[in-house]
């Protein structure tokens, strides 16, 4: 059934309205009455009514006033009919450029009105399956992109599709959440998604058919996620009948932190289930205690074996790292950062040598479907040592292919040498090139001029300085190649509006 309001000053029009129209029948039901605009606008924000059937004239607020204002402020404003004792060309102008549906006069037909209504419920049913269909491709798309964001793959055009699909604008702060229940849930998305303001969740099934959401945390305080998820939690036990376990992340800024924070919500859902326990749980409450011989180094190490291409180096290190943990009990969590932290520097790599990130995660991914799943030691030593090989194997090809790819050694040059003294011509003799043609070459793969690629990276970089420590401005620009402060100033703020000092007091304000 289809909701519709009736408005109007006059009692005996809202009674014949409401008497002499089968609205069951036709499809509707009336959810309310009003005498006056001020009650039509608060009833209408309550009940959401498809339709709002009004008088343009009543006292203070015109039925014509109630439709802008309700067209202005409301997200999802219903369709209108307006009822008027006047034949009134100017009334029936407004009203159209209202967006009214239909403008009707006074004595109301019944004929008339019957078949208007038949008509606006077959639209609005159009309407309504139209966009359900389309919030329905809206949840697939970014069901997709945080199921490949969570098994590990990340581009700068995924994190682009990420922002789309979801309406990110930056590094806003996001949480994760995962919910078990013993039975499925229908319309899962949709019904998680109610509890929340609007705009601020996004559900998504992973690999393993758990149902989670990420959620956009600024707008939410601790206080308002409690009350959230005690109420979805409620819900959850009615609609299934049983008892739930609504696992919570701890807050992070971006979209490269979806994979971590839905991790930690997983370690949370299964530390709880081995615990055999029921409700909500947060990440944050989980007592750890960091292992003083948990091998930091080796990790570190083997990332240098993967970097450098030593194969004998990958075995002896994965060994080190994971046959001490076979008969102990490690803490699974910070074996998973670590691996996590581990696929991210081989990805990077990758990004550096020109490579497919993505593809590569693709790769390594086909025989270890579920990695999330993967509570044994030995598993997760077999896949950490796959991931390596591979790893190793796809930057000595890389690195063999970009040899030949001069260009491409200049650009990476200049990436590590960009806080020295840098010139054009210098690198074409360094180089063995024509100093114009490397110019023309360098806008090519880089899509800009030698001198404001530079430049660029050097800002890049005192951005980065002034934003983490509190070196000297001066030292700052000597430090990102500029020996002149003055000229820095300038550049600084041809390039982000801002002088240093400016910025430096911006990001610190931010951070507090």
């Amino acid at each position: 059934m289809m909701n519709v309001l009736l408005v109007d000053d006059e009692p005996w029009v809202l009674e014949g309205l409401r008497t002499m129209v089968d609205w069951n029948r036709l499809g509707f039901q009336v959810c309310g009455e009003a005498i006056n605009s001020n009650d039509a606008f608060q009833q209408i924000q309550e009940h959401q009514p498809e339709l709002v059937i009004t008088d343009i004239n009543m006292p203070e607020i015109s039925g014509l006033e109630l439709i802008e204002k309700s067209n202005r402020l409301l997200p999802h404003p219903p369709k209108f009919v307006v009822l008027s004792g006047y034949d009134d060309f100017q009334y029936a102008l407004t009203a159209m450029q209202q967006r009214v549906v239909e403008y009707l006069l006074k004595p109301i037909d019944d004929e008339e009105i019957e078949t208007l209504l038949l008509k606006l419920a077959e639209q609005i049913r159009e309407e309504t399956a139209s966009k359900k269909l389309e919030a329905n491709r809206q949840l697939f798309a970014v069901n997709h992109v945080i199921n490949r964001l969570i098994l590990g793959e990340y581009s700068s055009s995924l994190a682009e599709q990420a922002s789309l699909s979801m309406n990110l604008t930056g590094g806003q702060q996001m949480l994760c959440m995962i919910i078990e229940t013993a039975h499925d849930l229908v319309d899962f998305g949709p019904w998680g998604m109610s509890f929340f303001p609007l705009n601020l969740v996004f559900p998504f099934q992973d690999s393993a058919g758990r149902c989670g959401f990420i959620v956009l945390g600024e707008m939410i305080s601790d206080e308002q996620l409690f009350e959230i998820t005690q109420s979805l939690l409620t819900d959850l036990r009615a609609r299934t009948g049983g008892s739930g376990v609504i696992a919570i992340s701890n807050r992070d800024t971006g979209i490269e932190s979806i994979r971590g924070l839905y991790l930690q919500s997983v370690e949370v859902r299964r530390i709880r289930r081995n615990q055999q326990k029921q409700g909500i749980f947060y990440y944050r409450d989980i007592h750890r205690i960091e292992q003083p011989n948990f091998p930091k180094m080796k990790f570190k190490q083997l990332i240098e074996s993967v970097e450098s291409g030593n194969f004998r180096g990958i075995e002896s290190n994965v060994a080190c790292i994971f046959e001490p943990w076979f008969n102990s009990l490690p803490d699974m969590e910070m074996v998973r950062v670590s691996v996590s932290d581990l696929e991210l520097k081989i990805c990077k790599l990758l990004t550096e040598m020109n490579g497919d990130p993505a593809e590569f995660m693709r790769q390594v991914q086909v025989d270890y479907e579920g990695q999330d799943e993967r509570d044994e030691v030995r598993t997760l030593k077999g896949y950490v040592h796959s991931l390596c090989l591979l790893g190793a194997a796809k930057l000595e090809a890389l690195r063999e292919e970009n040899e030949h790819n001069t260009i491409f050694q200049v650009i990476q040059y200049v990436d590590q040498e960009f806080r020295n003294k840098l010139q054009l011509r210098e690198l074409a003799t360094k180089f063995h090139m024509n100093s114009a043609y490397l110019g023309q070459l360098f806008k090519q793969y880089t899509g800009k001029p030698f001198n404001e690629y530079l430049n660029e990276k050097r800002i890049e970089e005192a951005k980065r300085l002034l934003k983490r420590t509190q070196t000297k401005i001066s030292k700052v620009a000597l430090q990102v190649g500029y020996p002149n402060a003055d000229y820095f100033n300038n550049k600084f703020k041809q390039y982000t509006g801002v002088l240093p000092s400016v910025y430096r007091g911006v990001t610190e304000n931010g951070q507090q």
